[in-house]
């Protein structure tokens, strides 16, 4: 698993990306203290671990039903104008939830307002995996991959820190007011890029003429006769299903084991955010990676270990270690599998495959809810086991029945 530095793949060269990237820092880091407050006010709402993993079914379910829907029109329109658009919509409805809080509504309105936004947020996330290629030239693309997944670790660090401050003697409106504005500045700072003229393929422009079920349709046609494709597709069933819920359903381990509130979910939070950010940066350099396939099934095996070791945590240093140990394994297969899955695909198709497997984001309410219920059912560190256990086995399986990962 050798690793080659090559400076001139580094997309940070590139002026256009670093004013998309510097705006992305500030809207990202807003989003993401709005998901601590919106986690923490469910967490006091809904009163159980089955609540908190319904709102967050709500939160990531529409990415089932709007992901391909997403990836064609990015395929066959404005790649920067769909964004503007999606981002517009969750701002709306940003300032929506801000009200509710404000004044104190219905429960069954919240959720709707939750899954609502999250219809933009599910089209927003594969056209900007699609666009983000056209903002680069083709040596740097997956350094531009890398370089935004560092902004999603680096706003994890800043944001639910802030917000668990925040949290203490504030409303939680506030937070969504903060929100709103930075993706307000989101929005002006898409307006002001522009795609390279050349990152486009001359064969994307006819596929304006199709319809949409046909674009789908080719979509599949391409992952069938992939084999590589369709392994790195199953391979992101075990850590979407019972890795990843981990961030939804940190408020509940946080208060349960380990007995602490806002301040030190918003630390914990940080430090999986510092984990994923080392590693995003080590790989935002322009290295480039020998068989990729073996870093994915290996970052996930740390995964799922790590996740173990926080539930069994003694003591919050304890804790706080196996989150950044998380985050940093968590980081490596999710950056590495976009990269490869990237690096697999012509431009043409690339917002429908794009969307495809970001689909696999959709498994994550369903773990959410399902160790949400187990929490319940048999407690909180049973079901906290069941994620890290349930996260090795399942590689393992994947990896034994699709022995082509190692090699490829």
């Amino acid at each position: 698993m050798n690793v080659l530095l090559n400076p001139s793949r580094s997309a940070f060269r590139n002026g256009m990306f670093r004013v998309f990237i510097g705006g992305s820092t500030l809207y990202r880091t807003g989003d993401w203290m709005d998901f601590v407050a919106i986690n923490w006010i469910a967490l006091q709402a809904g009163g159980s671990g089955t609540f908190l993993g319904l709102v967050n079914l709500c939160r990531l379910l529409p990415i089932f039903l709007v992901s391909l829907p997403a990836g064609t029109l990015a395929d066959r329109y404005d790649r920067r104008m769909l964004l503007i658009y999606a981002q517009a919509g969750s701002l709306v409805l940003t300032l929506g939830l801000s009200l509710w809080m404000a004044m104190d509504g219905p429960l069954w309105l919240f959720l709707a307002l939750i899954a609502a936004r999250s219809v933009f947020s599910a089209m927003e996330t594969p056209v900007t995996h699609a666009l983000l290629p056209n903002l680069v030239r083709e040596q740097e693309r997956g350094s531009a991959i890398a370089w935004n997944s560092a902004v999603l670790n680096l706003s994890r660090i800043i944001g639910p820190a802030v917000a668990g401050v925040m949290l203490t003697t504030m409303a939680p409106s506030i937070i969504l007011w903060i929100n709103a504005a930075s993706t307000l500045a989101m929005i002006l700072v898409v307006t002001a890029v522009k795609p390279l003229p050349s990152a486009e393929e001359p064969g994307r422009a006819a596929i304006v003429q199709d319809s949409g079920q046909h674009g789908a349709r080719e979509a599949w046609r391409y992952i069938r006769s992939e084999s590589a494709v369709q392994s790195l597709l199953l391979l992101a069933v075990a850590p979407m299903v019972f890795g990843f819920p981990y961030t939804s359903m940190l408020p509940l381990f946080t208060q349960e084991l380990l007995g602490f509130g806002t301040d030190k979910l918003g630390q914990l939070l940080s430090v999986t955010g510092a984990g994923s950010l080392l590693c995003s940066l080590w790989l935002s350099l322009g290295r480039e990676a020998r068989w990729p396939g073996r870093w994915l099934v290996l970052s996930l095996l740390g995964f799922g270990v790590s996740l173990c070791g926080f539930m069994a945590a003694p003591a919050f240093g304890w804790a706080a270690a196996a989150m950044f140990a998380a985050g940093l394994f968590g980081q490596a297969y999710r950056t590495m599998s976009r990269i490869a899955m990237q690096q697999q695909v012509p431009d043409r198709l690339r917002g429908r495959i794009m969307s495809i497997a970001l689909m696999d984001r959709g498994f994550i309410p369903l773990g959410a809810l399902l160790i949400g219920l187990v929490a319940d059912m048999a407690g909180v560190l049973t079901a906290g086991l069941l994620m890290g256990t349930g996260c090795v086995a399942i590689t393992v399986g994947v990896l034994a029945w699709r022995r082509e990962l190692w090699r490829m």
